[in-house]
């Protein structure tokens, strides 16, 4: 059986262009086995390969892992069932991603207004 997630709040996604695999790995709350695992399941997931091979994702993918990963382990679904939900119509009116940008939004939000309320030097 799946392991639930032990805490549905994520952190937030950091406002870079590109992750190294470690940091989508902590971002998201899986291993990086498992996000190898899943680029080749999930087509949608391509990131960014460079020198070495190294992998480097951008803000859509760790959206996307973050959604595979709701699919899997919160609601249960099994790799070919969460295959074909994303690559279906109903994803674009799933609210869990939208609830997951609101909240990215908010807290990039917060950030910038405590850099306008800090005291300037």
């Amino acid at each position: 059986m799946l392991e639930p997630s032990h805490n549905n709040e994520l952190p937030a996604i950091p406002g870079k262009r590109y992750f190294t695999i470690g940091e989508v790995a902590d971002l998201c709350a899986v291993k990086a086995h498992v996000l190898r695992y899943w680029e080749q399941e999930f087509p949608q997931l391509s990131p960014v390969k460079r020198r070495g091979n190294r992998r480097y994702y951008q803000r859509a993918d760790v959206i996307t892992i973050r959604q595979i990963r709701s699919l899997l382990y919160d609601q249960g679904y099994t790799i070919g069932g969460a295959k074909q939900k994303l690559s279906s119509h109903e994803v674009k009116e799933d609210t869990s991603q939208y609830k997951q940008i609101i909240r990215q939004m908010i807290t990039e939000l917060e950030e910038v207004l405590d850099v306008l309320n800090a005291p300037s030097r």
